[in-house]
């Protein structure tokens, strides 16, 4: 059977409490940056507010974010330091539509009432398995390749192993990453597999450490500010694998947020962690898939900006989350931040790499 994306089933606005809920409530921003009192904050979910008598969807979202209706009577969900004085941001802190606000959690819930309410092995761990999670995956790729948009969230881990990067860079020149959010030492260590063959100062594929291999990172992120940008080392040192340069190749957004703990870093590194969740945000606004890999923190941060729908030739879809690591802390703590509609799978992302790269043409 081919895939095919659930069907969004809207609310059906025409009896109550709809009919009879008020507008909702509108207040203007009166300083740069910060938010009416008793404004309503974002979920994942759809989130409908009754504007003129009228039911309007926002139809891009992020949790936390501020609801704002615009000229254009759209609603735009802002973060509080992009709020202006003069929007008119949705009050109210309920979710049943009594306040002209209403969280819809269900659009694609399934309608088999076949399910059990009570199962074992209910919960993701290291003794799930995780076989038809792979097959979905798969299943959504393909879909995903030619109709969405799939963003990649890495770390440094997958490219520590010789066989996952050439995984992932195959993946890349097949057609299935459309985009790619990472840090300073995940593109640092590719670069220095490709240039050393070590990650960390360790041989990718023996993983025998090499003499004075500590200084090996060091020595490639000073080489990439020498050259002043990644593609100009890339060509400088005619490099022609890898998860960089098969990114660069396919004009693939490669987003490398700053840390406090970088070192240089490399160029293109966005320094200001605003602006790099700004350019994050680009991506995670046009997702239809987001896969993370072995990243807590770029996992958690790049989840919370993600909804669990996005709107694509004006209908509603699901955004398919996996994150992956070896660790079940890290998973459960991305769906202990709210990031409820994710597949976990507890993996190491090597073999997860080589697998998913060996399953998909």
């Amino acid at each position: 059977m081919s895939f095919r994306l659930p069907q969004f089933n809207p609310p059906n606005f025409d009896g109550e409490p709809f009919t009879g809920a008020p507008n909702a409530t509108l207040v203007e921003v009166l300083q740069d940056g910060v938010a009416p009192d008793h404004f309503h904050g974002m979920s994942i979910y759809p989130e409908y507010f009754k504007v003129n008598g009228q039911w309007v969807l926002a139809s891009q979202s992020r949790m936390d974010g501020v609801p704002v209706l615009m000229e254009d009577g759209t609603i735009q969900i802002l973060e509080f330091r992009n709020l202006k004085k003069g929007h008119k941001v949705v009050v109210g802190r309920t979710e049943d539509a009594s306040e002209g606000i209403y969280v819809y959690a269900e659009g694609f819930a399934s309608k088999d009432s076949n399910e059990d309410i009570f199962a074992f092995r209910s919960g993701r761990s290291r003794e799930t398995a995780y076989s038809k999670d792979y097959n979905h995956l798969y299943d959504v790729l393909r879909h995903e390749k030619d109709q969405g948009y799939v963003v990649w969230v890495l770390g440094p881990a997958t490219v520590f192993d010789y066989d996952s990067r050439i995984a992932l860079a195959a993946l890349i020149e097949k057609g299935y990453v459309h985009a790619i959010l990472a840090g300073n030492a995940m593109a640092t260590h590719d670069l220095e597999a490709g240039i050393l063959g070590t990650a960390l100062g360790q041989n990718t594929y023996t993983q025998e450490s090499q003499p004075n291999g500590h200084y090996n990172h060091l020595d490639v992120i000073n080489m990439a500010r020498k050259a002043g940008s990644l593609e100009k080392l890339i060509k400088t040192l005619n490099l022609t694998e890898g998860v960089v340069y098969a990114a660069l190749k396919k004009n693939i957004p490669l987003v490398l947020a700053g840390s406090i703990r970088d070192d240089g870093p490399l160029p293109t590194v966005w320094a200001n962690v605003y602006e790099a969740q700004d350019e994050m945000r680009k991506q995670t606004k046009k997702a239809t898939t987001l896969i993370c890999l072995a990243t807590q923190l770029h996992t958690i941060a790049s989840g919370n900006m993600t909804p669990a729908y996005t709107e694509r030739n004006g209908q509603l879809r699901p955004i398919y989350i996996y994150a992956v690591d070896v660790a079940e802390f890290a998973l459960n703590k991305l769906r202990d931040r709210g990031s409820l509609e994710v597949t976990t799978i507890v993996a190491n992302v090597q073999d997860f790499l080589v697998n998913v790269n060996n399953n998909l043409i």
